[in-house]
């Protein structure tokens, strides 16, 4: 079926969407995290939920047409979901999260870069590029809202860097299964090596002890508040988020899809000042605009 504006619009709003959901769900990770849950439980809660959601809506084919594409579903599904929680997570427990924000939304500059050199189609022109560029920009100043001071934290900086690139892996990889499969068993199967992958983190957090590593306070889910959020998380930010994230890549391209990353600082931030009282300033309000600004340049048509 050719694209027709209507089309592309809904594209691009599921994809304003789909970051929003992602944008809020740093403050539901943070309600689990005060209730007694780590890091790495939540995640692999998220995905075991997620993966069995998808399992029971779409079972017909199990497994892919040959190993060089269950290869590739392997890495999507270690790099999209295991890797990039556990080194993000990790490095704000390291790092102060201003740090770690502004390296894990270089994302988009390395989707770019990449992208380009890889794949022909996912070349930007100079419009494109310089509508990148300002919304970066934008999400420094979003980042930092007023407070210029970084801290230097070599191995919390490192894992960010390194969240940046297994996202940035994830995002060009899957780009091969597109026209292969559905974009329902893409995630699903991604979400099965995500869950696998993620049980042997569990152990590692608990320092190799079963009894630690099966410790997860399920108690706590008795408070309607902890309910709530998870299921935030979950249905929202994962399963959903997943899904139409996997299809707006295909349909508006990897690298012009990746560049409503950016505006992920300023949905956390907005929330945060709504939910958690947080401050904002000028600066922010001005990254916000560059952000809007840039992101709205950068998805003009192609051709300049």
């Amino acid at each position: 079926m050719i694209p027709t504006r209507n089309n592309m619009a809904l594209w691009h709003l599921l994809a304003v969407v789909t970051v929003a959901f992602w944008g809020t769900s740093f403050v539901s990770t943070k309600v689990l995290l005060n209730h007694g849950f780590s890091a790495v439980q939540i995640f692999t809660m998220r995905f075991v939920v997620t993966y069995l959601l998808l399992l029971a809506a779409s079972h017909k084919q199990i497994r892919s047409k040959n190993w060089k594409h269950e290869l590739t579903l392997f890495i999507s599904g270690i790099t999209g979901c295991t890797l990039y929680f556990w080194t993000e997570n990790t490095a704000l427990s390291l790092a102060p999260s201003s740090n770690v924000s502004l390296i894990v939304c270089i994302t988009p500059l390395l989707i770019m870069i990449f992208g380009g050199l890889f794949y022909k189609s996912e070349r930007l022109g100079r419009r494109q590029i310089l509508g990148c560029l300002i919304t970066f920009v934008g999400m420094v100043l979003v980042v930092l809202n007023g407070k210029f001071i970084l801290k230097l934290s070599p191995l919390g900086d490192f894992l960010a860097i390194s969240a940046a690139l297994v996202w940035t892996i994830y995002s060009l990889v899957v780009r091969k299964l597109n026209g292969e499969y559905s974009t329902l068993f893409i995630t699903r199967r991604m979400f099965f090596y995500g869950s696998l992958t993620a049980i042997p983190a569990l152990f590692i957090e608990a320092g190799g002890s079963v009894s630690k590593a099966a410790g997860i306070p399920w108690q706590n889910f008795a408070e309607p508040v902890v309910t709530l959020n998870f299921l935030c998380l979950t249905v929202f930010s994962t399963l959903f988020g997943y899904l139409v994230w996997n299809k707006v890549m295909k349909q508006l391209g990897t690298v012009l899809a990746s560049n409503y990353l950016y505006a992920i600082p300023m949905v956390t931030i907005i929330t945060a000042v709504i939910a958690l009282g947080e401050r904002i300033t000028i600066v922010a309000i001005a990254g916000a605009i560059a952000t809007v600004t840039g992101m709205v340049v950068a998805e003009m048509k192609r051709g300049s």
